[in-house]
């Protein structure tokens, strides 16, 4: 695998391999990048805050900010021009040890395909998705998640600390898509846990406390079957 190094500096992880990948390593404080964002909005924006180290086969992933995190940028164009990244997005599925983290652009020209791309990558694939507003947000983004890979309790990714955080309409949206769920219900849900992530990792009786033992029944299995055709 080509890159600024050879065998890695000291202390770097390795990436572990996916489907499109052989594996290689993530130096410290820095972030392995796919070559097609040299040169843009997003690279000038973490320049200097990172170390950028650029590969060449890290194949259908943009970005790796550590060695067992994937980062795909899907933009505006993506979602305009057809359904093709839902293609990349379902191989990056089978790399079983790689955690997929989805940012996504969310401006006026892509609100009406948002909600049908939230559910695809949050419901099922299971990916974390990040909402971004242009390149030089997803950069800043990125550059939060190299700074902050040491430190699990301030995960950029989960609302943590923010009880009266407000409800994110998109989010409650999604959630209510699980069958015989509710928007009352469903904004209780990510009131306690916080994320769709939260939710699908809670345990029946976690969920029994909040929606009831019939409607949790039903969530488990909803996501279990999810989790049966990955």
């Amino acid at each position: 695998m080509d890159s600024d190094f050879e065998d890695g500096p000291p202390n770097s992880s390795m990436i572990h391999a996916t489907p499109h990948h052989d594996g290689g390593r993530v130096p410290p404080g820095g972030i392995v990048c796919n070559p097609r964002w040299k040169s843009t909005d997003l690279a000038s924006s973490m320049q200097g805050k990172v170390r950028m180290v650029y590969e060449d086969d890290i194949g259908i992933v943009d970005f790796h900010p550590a060695h067992d995190k994937a980062v795909v940028y899907v933009t505006e164009g993506d979602l305009i021009n057809g359904s093709s990244y839902r293609r990349k997005l379902a191989k990056l599925r089978k790399a079983k040890k790689m955690k997929g983290i989805i940012l996504v652009d969310k401006t006026q020209m892509t609100d009406q395909y948002f909600m049908d791309v939230q559910k695809f990558v949050v419901l099922e694939l299971g990916f974390v998705l990040l909402p971004v507003t242009n390149q030089t947000e997803a950069g800043n983004l990125l550059v939060q998640m190299v700074n902050e890979e040491n430190k699990p309790y301030a995960n950029p990714f989960i609302m943590r600390g923010r009880r009266n955080a407000p409800v994110d309409q998109s989010v409650l949206t999604t959630v209510q898509t699980i069958p015989k769920l509710g928007s009352v219900k469903a904004k209780a849900l990510l009131l306690r846990f916080r994320s769709i992530q939260g939710i699908q990792a809670a345990s029946l009786s976690e969920l029994s406390a909040v929606v009831g033992k019939r409607n949790a029944h039903h969530i488990r299995t909803f996501f279990d079957e999810k989790r049966k055709v990955r």
